[in-house]
């Protein structure tokens, strides 16, 4: 299935049940006054987010989503049916904008997370609510409202807690395959990956986390040239970005002017990301003799004026990369042990409170 990451639909919540009109018909009761029902409300328009899909390409072809109308009051008092809600199933991490107003409805981050888009319409009252003392046989109802109308536009953001950075054919593909199950193309030409590719990398029991590999980037990237400006939206949600870099390009570039180029693309996407905490990851050591490795990483990182954390990498081979993954997991975890609240001060037991309660005079 094709991976699509933005679509816009119309949904339709369904109008409410309109109320009725209707006096008892009864044998030996000459009076028998209104008895017309209330309409059903009409059914509402939700989306829920599940984990088992990742594209929004079923939008592709179906755009249109109108949830059922409430069913009508009718005589001797019966209510309407109310219509069933509409429920749309979409990625996790897919953010809901009115396409209208360009609103922000909702962000779908959680596995079974609901959003109402659309709101069903009230039902219609029938006559037997407008009877008063003065008012015995009213003759007037009222109709159900229409639902909600909206055009939303869906963008996928994917939910990953490393995002790779780099040109293509930095070997950002060829990482992801070496430290976890996912398996991108991977060949000897820039942009071999038109769409983002997902890794599960595991360091240990209940110790993983979710790579993220998008298109390369490339220098004009922010005016529109290739691929990768269109999939940097998906690493607004990682919490770390790994730079790769290859320490030989192929066509005699600088690879210092390779990392300068990103991050130029990177301000001019988005300041909050070029801002957030990266890593430099220097690859393709391998084709490099080991006496002048050092030599080359040094010189990279000197004329960078790189403070960061730096690693040395040949992803195809592998080396490395495990060094990396375990340091990469210990940085999340000590991130997500400052999100967490304190732990509440133990409750005093009963031998303490004897022990702290005044002695009685």
């Amino acid at each position: 299935m094709k991976f699509v990451d933005e679509a816009t639909i119309r949904v339709e919540a369904g109008k409410g049940g309109n109320g009725c009109v209707s006096f008892r018909r009864e044998k030996y009761i000459p009076f028998g006054g209104p008895d017309g029902g209330d309409g059903g409300d009409g059914g509402s328009v939700f989306l829920r987010a599940v984990g088992a899909l990742n594209t929004l390409a079923d939008f592709r072809f179906e755009r249109r989503f109108k949830a059922q109308n409430g069913e009508p009051g009718s005589g001797n008092n019966k209510t309407g049916a109310s219509a069933p809600d509409l429920t749309i199933d979409v990625p996790v991490g897919t953010e809901v904008y009115d396409e209208d107003t360009g609103e922000l409805l909702g962000d779908l981050v959680s596995d079974g997370q609901l959003l109402k888009v659309a709101q069903g319409g009230f039902h219609g009252l029938g006559n037997l609510r407008y009877k008063s003392s003065v008012n015995r046989a009213p003759r007037e109802s009222k109709p159900g409202t229409p639902g909600e109308v909206r055009n939303l536009r869906l963008e996928l953001k994917v939910l990953a807690d490393v995002g790779l950075l780099g040109l293509p054919n930095a070997g950002k593909s060829t990482l992801i395959r070496a430290v976890s199950s996912a398996r991108p193309r991977v060949a000897d030409y820039p942009f071999t990956t038109l769409y983002p590719n997902l890794g599960v990398v595991s360091v240990g029991l209940h110790r993983s986390f979710v790579i993220a590999d998008i298109p390369g980037i490339i220098e004009g990237a922010a005016e529109g040239a290739g691929l990768g400006i269109q999939f940097l939206k998906h690493l607004a949600r990682t919490h770390l970005l790994l730079h790769l870099v290859d320490v030989l390009p192929p066509d005699d570039s600088d690879p210092v002017a390779a990392v300068r180029v990103i991050e130029h693309e990177l301000e001019k996407f988005s300041p909050a990301l070029a801002a957030r905490e990266r890593w430099l990851v220097i690859n393709k050591l391998d084709l490099i003799p080991e006496e002048l490795r050092d030599e080359y990483c040094c010189d990279i990182v000197q004329r960078l004026g790189w403070t960061g954390p730096v690693f040395r990498i040949a992803a195809i081979a592998g080396e490395g990369t495990r060094e990396l993954t375990y340091r990469i997991m210990e940085h999340l975890e000590a991130e997500r042990a400052k999100l967490q609240p304190p732990a509440p001060p133990p409750e005093p037991t009963a031998a303490n409170e004897e022990h702290s309660a005044p002695e009685s005079e």
